[in-house]
């Protein structure tokens, strides 16, 4: 049975990062405030593996929320060994990072290698240079492209960030990045909706009409189209909207854009609400039975059984089973 995967999450807010991009304030998007110090992230690390049910697992642990691999080399061997301990017993498989393209050379690598990081996330958010430079994220596509390879060439595991909806962005630039991260040899991926944080160059522009956010239908409408594109790569997605965080939640930190902690849902709900809609046109309408994979039960009668509600508009009665022989979004229904 395959293990059951956990990442614990060690959160340095813009450590080490000299540029300030549009859309960031890491931590209002992170809701924590305060670089963590020894002890914090001991406890934080021994706290998660108290509360994980699964015994059959594959623990992580990862350094997030700024450019890792841009830390002084000293400190980042620190953060490295405090770890170590949770390594050596096995408790903890491996580490990984997230960072910037321009922060990655041998010299980094070679660390990284020696203290058990199995995976690099770089934060590239486009390949298209005029959002880049929009953006003020401070290097180039080629910078990413460079850094993706090096990597790989290392033999780690390569993950690569996108965003959508950034000042100059268009659906056509996103779904080109979302293509240039296959192309590359991605392993894994995340999809970032562009929203306003206050205290941000953003928040100035979009308070002066310079700078208008995706809505949340435009969002998911672009995501539904670039997730497809990742499954049938197989680049793993491992995470299609920003963590809900108690200042975006709330509302305190967030000014505009598309966030809803739903988000992935949302997505999933249109993309099967698309498969479904031919069935409408049916000369039959009375009863339908859905069936559909497992673990897709959910996403097919769609958040807020949206799905479902639209095929009640066409038939008497609707009813969805999960099909252990069924893949993907392959489905299969029954009509009369």
């Amino acid at each position: 049975m395959k293990p059951k995967h956990y990442t614990i999450p060690i959160f340095i807010p813009e450590l080490a990062c000299p540029f300030q991009c549009v859309f960031c304030n890491q931590q209002k998007i992170t809701g924590i405030q305060l670089i963590p110090n020894d002890a914090e992230i001991i406890n934080t690390i021994e706290s998660h593996l108290s509360s994980f049910k699964e015994t059959n697992r594959r623990v992580e642990i990862g350094f997030f929320g700024g450019s890792f691999t841009g830390v002084p080399f000293n400190q980042q061997k620190h953060y490295l060994e405090i770890v170590q301990p949770f390594i050596q017993s096995g408790e903890v498989a491996a580490i990984r990072v997230s960072t910037r393209p321009d922060y990655i050379g041998e010299k980094e690598l070679t660390l990284l290698k020696k203290y058990s990081v199995q995976s690099i996330e770089l934060g590239a958010q486009s390949f298209d240079e005029e959002v880049l430079k929009q953006s003020f994220r401070g290097h180039t596509a080629k910078q990413t492209e460079a850094a993706a390879k090096a990597i790989l060439k290392a033999n780690f595991q390569l993950g690569l960030q996108m965003m959508i909806g950034l000042p100059g962005d268009s659906l056509q630039k996103a779904l080109k990045t979302a293509k240039r991260i296959i192309e590359l040899g991605a392993h894994t991926t995340r999809i970032y909706p562009v929203v306003v944080i206050k205290d941000t160059a953003m928040h100035k522009w979009y308070e002066q009409g310079k700078y208008k956010p995706l809505s949340l239908d435009e969002a998911v409408d672009w995501t539904k189209q670039i997730l497809p594109l990742f499954e049938e790569a197989g680049v793993k997605v491992l995470r299609v909207g920003l963590h809900p965080s108690e200042g975006l939640l709330s509302g305190d930190e967030l000014v505009a854009g598309p966030f809803h902690p739903s988000f992935k849902e949302l997505v999933l709900t249109e993309i099967w609400g698309d498969l479904f809609r031919p069935l409408l046109k049916s000369e039959q309408s009375d009863d339908i039975l859905v069936q559909v994979p497992i673990a897709q039960l959910n996403a097919a009668i769609g958040h807020q059984a949206k799905n479902k509600k639209l095929l009640l508009e066409k038939f008497r009665k609707v009813k969805f089973v999960e099909d252990g022989g069924l893949k993907g979004r392959l489905f299969k229904v029954v009509i009369g």
